[in-house]
């Protein structure tokens, strides 16, 4: 249930997705789930291993037809998606700028606009390397810039930070929230780092083959059930952060209080939990 100070009350889902229930050989891998992601929220999907967290990423893109449940998606929805796992044959002469624009097919992209995405990520400088000769970070900002060249409504990253250090990985949250400050669009994310992404999560989808609960961080931390699946020592750990929501970010990931004023992008006026 939503608490009455929801600040995406009132706005229309981007997608919605109710009774989803997807079979395997007879057996249910996702049963009953629903789903729903608004502009400017951050939706963070988390579950144990065969949860069913990317099988409903998928029938959320309409990659796999659910045996029972709808998929509600705005008109004209434009998504895009960071997938878990993309590996290139280290063989291919490919460059970071052409990986960018494979499989655009009709849609063209200037080199300024391969250049801007990945100046947004913070990878403006790779344009013309070898896709190869990326560092696992670098891969993972530039597969991010190219679901971003869509300019899409809603970003969905399974895993966004498979093969990252954790100082990497904290990074890359932290970019994430400041591309959803900046665009307004919704997120949609697959993560197992609980610790990282509850920091600015809107709200937690709990899986195990159903959704055994979800809303704000801070409720679903201390809910029966996610205790009971993740364990009472991961629950108490977790150190929540909530997000204020009173600023914004400039192009540079610098903190603009609604004021006005220019702050330091690290402080995020979010207030610690026990261990923060």
């Amino acid at each position: 249930m939503q608490a009455n100070n929801d600040p995406f009350a009132g706005k229309p889902p981007l997608v919605e997705a109710n009774g989803i229930t997807v079979l395997r050989s007879g057996k249910e891998i996702l049963s009953n789930a629903n789903l729903k992601v608004r502009s400017g929220e951050i939706v963070t999907l988390i579950g144990p291993n065969g949860a069913g967290k990317t099988t409903i990423v998928r029938v959320v893109l309409g990659l796999i037809t659910p045996d029972r449940g709808v998929v509600v998606r705005r008109p004209d929805l434009v998504i895009g998606y960071m997938p878990q796992r993309l590996s290139i044959d280290p063989t291919l002469p490919l460059s970071v700028g052409r990986f960018l624009i494979l499989g655009a097919g009709r849609r063209r992209y200037s080199p300024d606009q391969q250049a801007r995405v990945l100046d947004e990520v913070g990878v403006g400088e790779i344009l013309d390397t070898p896709v190869q000769a990326a560092s696992g970070g670098e891969f993972q900002r530039v597969v991010l810039a190219r679901a971003l060249l869509r300019d899409p409504d809603i970003l969905v990253l399974d895993e966004p930070s498979q093969g990252i250090d954790v100082t990497g990985q904290a990074d890359l949250y932290r970019l994430i929230t400041r591309i959803r400050d900046r665009r307004g669009c919704g997120v949609l994310m697959v993560s197992h780092d609980l610790h990282l992404v509850m920091a600015d999560t809107d709200e937690v989808v709990c899986l195990n083959q159903h959704v055994c609960c979800a809303g704000h961080p801070e409720t679903v931390t201390s809910d029966p059930a996610y205790i009971q699946l993740f364990g009472k020592q991961v629950a108490g750990a977790l150190a929540v952060y909530h997000h204020h929501h009173d600023h914004e970010h400039d192009a540079h990931g610098n903190v603009v209080p609604h004021d006005g004023t220019q702050g330091s992008h690290d402080h995020h006026d979010h207030e610690e939990g026990p261990h923060g």
